[in-house]
């Protein structure tokens, strides 16, 4: 889908750096970074369940993109206190080891799956935001001073997302927001204490916005291309991206 497609690109990386793709199950994105890097440099890729991990291998091999490793590891705990005698590549890690970092944070998947929106408890909705503060944390810790880091949702809460951008922000005072490119999604949603400037950073897909049913789509042909890209980005999944840097932890 076009916001899966987008983040990959937001995150920007470079050949020749080390990337961490912290919560990489199902493989999408972990394979669209290693090949944005043209195989060159070292993309981690993390997840807590071993089927999953399994399949990022077999893709990776598949599309033989050497530099993927891929880590059965829980990503909360991959932050290595004191350096480990082992020569391991994998975690966990020590910290500011990593150019940049995409956490692509476990959610309430209401962008994907609306219906579940009816089917989620409040407990269940709002267990959430702790494990993606502590995922956070933890990214925020393995990332190097001038590094790079995209958090990103695949739902439409306030509370996974602008809140948890408006938390950030307050708790890591060296977090800066970034501007996105491309940003063909809409700007963040008010009600989290952000300014106007900070939510026009923020890159929010909501098809629940506008429909496109029973429009005329001859109409708009001579319409603008910006106009045309924002309307079709509405025909898409639920998803939330913001973009950080990370100037100075000291």
């Amino acid at each position: 889908n076009l916001p899966s497609v987008v983040v990959s690109h937001i995150l920007n990386p470079q050949p020749g750096e080390r990337v961490l793709d912290m919560c990489a199950a199902p493989g999408g994105k972990t394979t669209h970074l290693a090949t944005l890097m043209h195989d060159q440099g070292e993309v981690i890729a993390m997840d807590k369940i071993a089927n999953k991990v399994k399949k990022i291998k077999q893709n990776a091999e598949l599309l033989q993109l050497s530099c993927i490793k891929a880590f059965c590891y829980d990503g909360t705990k991959a932050l290595s206190a004191e350096k480990r005698e082992d020569e391991q590549e994998g975690p966990p890690f020590l910290p500011e080891s990593f150019d940049r970092i995409l956490l692509d944070a476990p959610c309430s998947g209401m962008g994907q799956r609306p219906n579940m929106a009816y089917s989620l408890t409040l407990k269940e909705v709002t267990s959430y935001q702790p494990l993606q503060r502590k995922l956070f944390t933890v990214a925020v810790k393995l990332l190097k001073p001038g590094g790079v880091l995209v958090y990103s949702t695949c739902t439409i809460t306030l509370s996974e997302n602008e809140e948890q951008v408006a938390w950030a922000l307050k708790t890591f005072p060296y977090l800066q927001l970034q501007p996105q490119e491309p940003h063909v999604g809409g700007e963040g949603m008010r009600g989290a204490g952000l300014s106007l400037d900070q939510l026009k950073l923020l890159q929010r897909f909501d098809p629940s916005a506008v429909t496109l049913q029973g429009m005329d789509m001859d109409s708009l042909q001579d319409s603008r291309q910006d106009d045309l890209i924002s309307l079709a980005n509405k025909d898409c999944i639920g998803f939330f991206i913001a973009k950080f840097i990370k100037s100075n932890s000291k």
